[in-house]
């Protein structure tokens, strides 16, 4: 639970952090949530919930279904993240680029950026059949289990990167156990080919790719990855192929943007 950790500092607004969390409770396949699963995800009690999403509802955070006495995501959450994502003139640059790359791939291309333990896209591209997982703006993934995730990972000053693993150590204990082992391989492949790889999160049938750029933008680590169908692997040297384009995207993003 998110909840159990919260700093022990006076300046740090706890009844804040609280009603955050709740936001962030919801999923793409779970857009209906009720007080009871909040408690549950949280591990707040019932009276501190209930008083949360009362108020995150008559602020405009929350809608709430009468029929199912449930809550969804309410239109301001969606006009907090459009500032961020507008002021990003990253996104104006790689579109195009990204664009060519999963079209000429026949897949997903992606940039994302770090939150807490997970990796959340800020645009996407997709050129993939209806029964591709949909990967959309916004959506969030593991950072420890995924090439993107490792990329930013490898990509981190160690004392960075420290501080992440153990964050998602504290957040995931069983997806750290199940996937540190991984972590030094990908090092290893950031350092000597400039791109990490991994079997799709979603579907163990996808290769994904992953590059970061070589500078902060915004003060963040950025990293686009690539998802393909492995099905598309006729030759080995696939990982590679994709690596490359992914690189050199990267690197004319960069030129783009004054940062080479």
């Amino acid at each position: 639970m998110r909840l159990n950790n919260i700093p022990q500092d006076k300046q740090f607004a706890s009844t804040l952090a609280k009603g955050l969390e709740i936001l962030l409770c919801f999923k793409p396949d779970e857009p209906l949530l009720g007080n009871k699963e909040f408690v549950a995800r949280t591990g707040l009690d019932k009276t501190t919930v209930s008083r949360l999403t009362y108020t995150l509802l008559q602020l405009g955070y929350l809608r709430h279904d009468a029929q199912l006495s449930k809550y969804r995501l309410g239109a301001l959450v969606l006009s907090m993240g459009y500032p961020l994502l507008a002021s990003m003139t990253l996104r104006q640059i790689a579109r195009p680029l990204m664009n060519n790359l999963a079209n000429e791939v026949h897949g997903t291309v992606g940039i994302g950026i770090r939150d807490r333990a997970e990796m959340v896209y800020m645009d996407t591209c997709r050129v993939e059949d209806g029964n591709a997982p949909l990967i959309d703006i916004g959506a969030s993934m593991p950072m420890l289990a995924t090439a993107i995730g490792r990329s930013w990972l490898a990509r981190a000053e160690p004392a960075e990167r420290e501080m992440a693993l153990n964050q998602i150590k504290v957040q995931y204990p069983k997806l750290f156990a199940e996937h540190a082992h991984n972590l030094p391989q990908a090092l290893h492949d950031f350092a000597t080919y400039g791109y990490c790889t991994n079997h799709g999160y979603i579907d163990r049938d996808r290769l994904a790719v992953a590059v970061p750029m070589t500078k902060p933008v915004n003060s963040e680590i950025v990293v686009f990855n690539c998802v393909v169908p492995s099905s598309q692997a006729t030759t080995p040297d696939l990982p590679q192929r994709i690596g490359l384009r992914l690189v050199t995207l990267v690197r004319s993003v960069e030129v783009a943007l004054g940062l080479r």
